[in-house]
């Protein structure tokens, strides 16, 4: 049974990976509080005690560019990555998103023949799909958190199995003790626009000046309306108004957000399961763009559009992400009586049932120590 791993290493690279495995490893420990976990991940992993090798504040990257100027640092830490795994030897290897790193570091230890869990699967029904031949010849398990996904990825004979989304785990339901509303200052009938403007630091840099742009042709229609930001500790955010609220947890500002403006990412789904309309941006550099724009297959960008098969959130990508562009549909979001605020509602409501129901991380584990205890 469990007894027989004594040590998963975990491969995480940027802050929602770190989030998710942490969340994984707690898990794993209530099956078996016994097993040692060490690998590359960040402050949640930490808390959850694993021995992080590499933080994800060295790893966290995205884009061809981007990794093209960091490909010496990045390079050095696959490197002492594929030392500690010859070292440890672990019974697992537990991989977690960050395909462009994880996939390199899955063809530089396979020779170890160490059983490999990939949890949250790289997007290869999107962009480049020539990398299931090596997934298929050299992961054991896979598993995704998309339904869509899942199928996709049985479809082309990679066994996977769908636990659920983690998202599903979290609770957006009203504050009941109000504690964010006096931390604060905020009335519970106060319209707060959510601001989410990404989790890497070259996010940040594109799209911050276009949202403080919207923010302030906003105050001028809507003077009583509340602006939160949502800022993780990974990031540096110039020239944010005092009148801004600063938040470091997504899930408690969109307890009580009216509508939010947000950078393409997973968070698009926590503001879908949240019922929080939102107007989804996205602005890369010019090469990074036309590499996806030759190379992608995708009708979407947000996975909310993506899980639904439709358009009900609108998309705004490089030219077209301006404040101009932003501010019509984002008022329609800002009415509560609006035909088109309500409209997506009931559609977010139609993609919780798509996607399952809570104890995502329970099952993930269950299965991974299961398929563990079939290697034996």
């Amino acid at each position: 049974m469990s007894d027989k791993i004594s040590t998963f290493f975990i491969s995480a690279g940027e802050p929602s990976g770190d989030i998710h495995a942490a969340k994984l490893v707690l898990s794993l420990k209530k099956i078996s509080p016994n097993i040692k976990f060490i690998g590359n991940g960040g402050d949640k992993m930490i808390e959850a005690g694993v021995h992080v090798k590499n933080h994800i504040d060295t790893m966290s990257v995205m884009g061809f560019v981007e990794v093209l100027k960091n490909y010496n640092r990045l390079s050095k830490i696959l490197n002492d990555t594929v030392s500690e795994i010859q070292i440890s030897r672990p019974d697992k290897l537990l991989l977690i998103d960050y395909p462009g790193f994880n996939l390199r570091l899955v063809k530089k230890i396979k020779h170890l023949d160490i059983p490999i869990t990939y949890f949250i699967l790289p997007q290869t029904w999107a962009w480049k799909e020539n990398r299931i031949l090596f997934m298929k010849e050299n992961i054991s398990d896979f598993i995704s958190i998309f339904p869509f996904e899942t199928n996709w990825y049985n479809s082309k004979g990679l066994k996977t199995y769908y636990p659920g989304h983690p998202f599903l785990d979290e609770d957006y339901k009203l504050d009941k003790d109000k504690i964010f509303l006096k931390k604060h200052n905020l009335k519970s009938d106060d319209s707060l626009l959510v601001l989410l403007p990404g989790s890497r630091q070259q996010e940040i840099n594109n799209h911050w000046p276009v949202f403080l742009e919207t923010i302030f042709l906003l105050k001028e229609k809507l003077p009583s309306l509340r602006f939160c930001l949502v800022k993780s500790n990974n990031v540096i955010i110039k020239n944010v108004p005092d009148f801004i609220i600063i938040e470091s947890s997504v899930t408690n500002a969109l307890k009580h957000g009216t509508a939010a403006i947000s950078s393409s990412g997973t968070v698009n789904l926590e503001c879908a399961l949240a019922e929080i309309p939102t107007i989804v941006c996205y602005k890369t550099s010019y090469i990074n763009w036309m590499i996806f724009k030759i190379f992608g297959k995708v009708n979407f960008i947000s996975i909310v559009n993506l899980i639904s098969e439709e358009k009900i959130i609108p998309e705004l990508i490089q030219s077209d992400m301006t404040s101009k562009k932003i501010l019509p549909p984002l008022l329609e979001y800002l009415s509560p009586s609006s035909k088109k605020r309500k409209e997506t509602i009931e559609k977010y409501k139609k993609i919780r049932t798509k996607l399952g129901s809570p104890g995502v991380f329970d099952r993930a584990a269950k299965h991974i120590i299961s398929e563990k205890d079939n290697e034996k």
